[in-house]
Parts: structure tokens; C-alpha cells; sequence
């Protein structure tokens, strides 16, 4: 038989080792913790559809010594409300308001979300009233909890302000987070002026406001309609003081909403703004500019941006060359617009119905019917299908060089296509057979747009009255 080895630590110190102190602590967890679990598997082997699920389960509490752990009721609210039983939940909670001990405040959180999630608004509210009675002091972590349900929808939009007030009752403070949430609320609701009320009355609290708060006013300042663009510029420079790091999608919201207004040299301030800012703009950045520019007729400056993104190493895509191409046409440079077509297909961008539309509209002002006829035929080839704007484009021109017949031909093509196009270059047309004698072609014409429940304007009537030798005979026709 093998000698058992000798125990040298008893022989020096004449007595046992102590056990480690995170082992003792660890057999305290576990003991505290097994009834839980068995708790647990005794309510996972009760039906909670049954009528006696909450007072049977109440009464195994005590068996288990659970009758004064809040995360036993937490428990069974939980289960409750997974199996969406809410009409055990008073009879529950009249038992936890009847125990001693505090009850942790994230039950009744817990339960706020989950009511918010079923639609039921009002049982949410109410039971944040009611957090006091458990012994409980509600904080903003609570309040936040039902603000946040309280924000979805428009009914609980109404009862925000009542809770608000509530809450000053119920001694909550609020914190920096609840200023937040009701600074973005009101910018969902397009109420940006009280936002920036509560935005400045954060920062004269000397409350904390991040980036992020900052981003979401700016850009709910930016879908402004009524707001001109001195505004905007004014509030982007104030936020900038106030030590807002703005991200490139702030950036472009600028941009974006500056080139709209009309200002593109201002949107190339805010473009150079963010380059010394050390953030790159994108290609994205660059054709908002591009455009906001060239609507204000510096084309210098959009050469120069266009040469400044390639060297930088940014792609076009098929919006920016439409931006470069319209600067070009602009400048009566429309065969170096054309070469920049065949330049982007080179680089794998197809051009679309947007730039040939470019192309056609400087080409049909210039009156090079011919060539806009050519640009049509290489769409055709390529598989661009033409829009309303496209043959609004032809239409117009033909009209104006005299090509009557065939602006007629497409008009009809227009038609059985059923494209929708102004009804004034419908009328431009029909005045143009009256003047020229043909009336016959003129109301037939005017049948088939009456057929597609096209109105014509007073203009065609008073050409066809005048154009005919006789009275017309209107009943071929149906203008109502």
C-alpha cells in the first residue's frame, strides 16, 4: 500500500491552512442563490395561463425564503409579462407594495418599457406615479424610461407636459440626459426653437452637452425651410464656439442646406471649413459644392474644384460630371461637355438621362436642332430612356426652329407613352399647327390629349376659333 505524503505546512505551523476568502464568499453566493434557482424551476413547471399562477407562486415565496427578494418579484413580473398576462400584474404588485424592503427602482423601469412596447400608454404612466408607494425614491432613470416611450406617438406626445411636471413633484432631478431627450423630441416635432430654449438653458446650467446633441439640432435647424441662410451660418459659428466638433455629416448638412438657399460660395466656406479641420470631404461633398457654385456663376471656381477632387483622389460618380458638365454648358463649352461624357464612360461611369438632359437643353438653346437630334439617337443606343424632361427639351426646340410636324410626331409619341409633360408645350405645339393652317392636324391632335385627360389652355381654343374658315365642329371632341 502506498504511504500518503506528509502535510509539511501542518508540521511547521501546527495547524490547518485557512480557506481562501473568495471561496468563502463564493459558498455565501450560492447558498443565497440555489433557492432562487429552484424557485425558478418551480415557476418554469407552472402554467401561467392558469387562474392561480400569481397566488400559488406568492405562497411558495416563504417556502423558499424569498419573501423579502426583489428579484423573486422581478421574476415573476418578468414572466408575466413575457407571457403578456397584465391582467395579473395589479394583483402582484398590491403584494410588493404590502412588504418592507426597498424596491429596486429598475423593476419598475422594466416595466414601463415593457408597457411602452404593448401600446399601453396610460398603464406605463400610471405606475410611474405610483413608484413612491414601494418604498422607492424615482429618478431621472425612470423618468427617462417614460419620456422616451412617451416621445413615440403623438398620444404620448399629450401627456409629456403633465408628466413633466409630475415629476418636479415627485423631488426627480432632472439630469443632463433627460435635457437631451427633450431636446431631441422637440426637434421631431419641428418645435427647433424651444430646443434651442432647453439647448441654452443646458449651457447656462453649465450641464454638459456632447457632439451628438449638438449634430441632431443642426441638422433639424437645417430642414428649416423658412430659415434663410445668414440663419444658418449664424447658429453653425455660434455652435462651433461653444466648442462643437461637427463630423462630415454635419458638414454636408450645412452644405446641403446652404446650396439650396443659393448660397454656394458660402457652401465653399463651410467645404474649406472642414479641410482645415482636418476632415476629408467626400466626392459627396464636393458635387454639392460643385453645383452651389455654378448655380451662382462662378465657373472658374467649379474648374477649380473639379481639378481639386481628382487630385485629391476622390472618384465622380455620375452626379458630380452632371455638376461639371451643366458648369461647362453654361459656359457655352458644350463640345468639351460632350468630350467629358465620353471621358467618364472611359472610367466605368455610365452617363445618365440627367446628363444628356444637360447636353440638350444647352445644345436646343443654341438652335443646333441637328445635333441635339444626334444626342437623342446616341441615348437610344445606349439604352437611356428619354423623360418628360427630355422631350419637353426637343419639343421646345422644334417648336422654336419651326419644326412643327415633327415636334407634333413627338408629342404624339408622348402620348402613347403616356408621359407626363406640361400642358403648355401641348399648347405650344397646337398654336403652332393653327398657324400654319393646319386645323385638321391641330384637333386631332387635341382629341388625343383630351383622351388622356390633358387640359389644354385658353391659348389653343382662341388659336383654333381664329385658324378655321368655318365653325369648328367642337362635338369631335370633349373638353370637359
Amino acid at each position: 500500500m502506498a504511504r500518503r505524503s506528509p502535510n509539511f505546512f501542518l508540521r511547521k505551523h501546527r495547524k490547518w491552512p485557512l480557506i481562501s476568502s473568495h471561496k468563502t464568499k463564493w459558498r455565501q453566493a450560492f447558498t443565497q442563490n440555489q433557492p432562487m434557482v429552484s424557485f425558478k424551476q418551480l415557476v418554469a413547471q407552472h402554467n401561467p395561463l392558469q387562474p392561480d399562477f400569481v397566488p400559488s407562486l406568492l405562497q411558495s415565496l416563504s417556502l423558499y425564503n424569498l419573501y423579502q427578494s426583489p428579484q423573486a418579484y422581478h421574476f415573476l413580473i418578468k414572466t408575466l409579462l413575457h407571457n403578456r398576462q397584465f391582467h395579473h400584474i395589479p394583483s402582484l404588485l398590491h403584494h410588493l407594495q404590502l412588504q418592507h424592503f426597498q424596491t429596486p427602482e429598475y423593476i419598475f423601469t422594466h416595466l414601463v418599457k415593457f408597457y411602452g412596447n404593448a401600446n399601453r400608454i396610460q398603464d406605463a404612466v400610471d405606475i410611474f406615479y405610483r413608484i413612491p408607494q414601494f418604498r422607492c425614491f424615482p429618478s431621472a432613470y425612470s423618468l427617462n424610461a417614460l419620456l422616451a416611450l412617451l416621445c413615440r406617438s403623438q398620444r404620448g406626445l399629450k401627456l409629456l407636459p403633465q408628466v413633466l411636471l409630475n415629476s418636479l413633484h415627485m423631488n426627480i432631478r432632472l439630469e443632463e440626459s433627460t435635457f437631451r431627450l427633450l431636446v431631441c423630441t422637440l426637434c421631431r416635432m419641428n418645435k427647433v426653437a424651444y430646443a434651442i430654449e432647453i439647448l441654452q438653458r443646458m449651457l447656462d446650467d453649465g450641464l454638459g452637452v456632447n457632439d451628438k446633441v449638438f449634430s441632431f439640432v443642426l441638422s433639424s435647424v437645417c430642414a428649416e425651410g423658412d430659415l434663410d441662410g445668414e440663419d444658418v451660418i449664424g447658429f453653425w459659428r455660434g455652435l462651433r464656439k461653444l466648442g462643437f466638433s461637427p463630423a462630415m455629416g454635419d458638414y454636408d448638412g450645412v452644405v446641403r442646406f446652404l446650396v439650396k438657399k443659393g448660397r454656394g460660395l458660402d457652401a465653399w466656406d463651410v467645404l474649406n471649413q472642414m479641410k482645415s479641420d482636418g476632415i476629408k470631404p467626400g466626392i459627396i461633398s464636393y458635387t454639392m459644392v460643385l453645383n452651389g457654385v455654378t448655380a451662382e456663376g462662378d465657373y472658374i471656381l467649379a474648374d477649380e474644384l473639379f481639378d481639386e477632387l481628382l487630385m485629391l483622389g476622390l472618384v465622380p460618380n455620375v452626379y458630380t460630371y452632371k455638376a461639371y458638365i451643366d458648369a461647362l454648358c453654361k459656359q457655352n463649352k458644350v463640345e468639351e461637355g460632350i468630350k467629358m461624357v465620353a471621358c467618364m464612360e472611359e472610367l466605368g461611369c455610365k452617363p445618365n438621362v440627367l446628363i444628356y438632359n444637360t447636353l440638350l437643353r444647352a445644345i436646343s438653346k443654341a438652335g443646333e436642332i441637328s445635333r441635339a437630334r444626334e444626342l437623342v439617337k446616341e441615348m437610344k443606343y445606349k439604352g437611356i430612356e428619354m423623360n418628360w424632361v427630355s422631350y419637353t427639351i426637343i419639343i421646345d426646340g422644334l417648336v422654336s426652329n419651326g419644326e412643327i410636324l415633327e415636334a407634333c410626331a413627338l408629342v404624339e409619341e408622348v402620348l402613347h407613352k403616356c408621359i407626363f409633360i406640361k400642358s403648355l408645350t401641348f399648347d405650344e405645339v397646337i398654336c403652332g399647327l393653327c398657324q400654319r393652317g393646319l386645323v385638321c392636324k391641330a384637333l386631332e391632335l387635341l382629341g388625343k390629349m383630351v383622351e388622356r385627360s390633358i387640359s389644354p389652355g385658353a391659348r389653343v381654343w382662341e388659336a383654333l376659333l381664329l385658324s378655321s374658315e368655318s365653325r369648328p365642329k367642337f362635338h369631335l371632341v370633349n373638353p370637359l
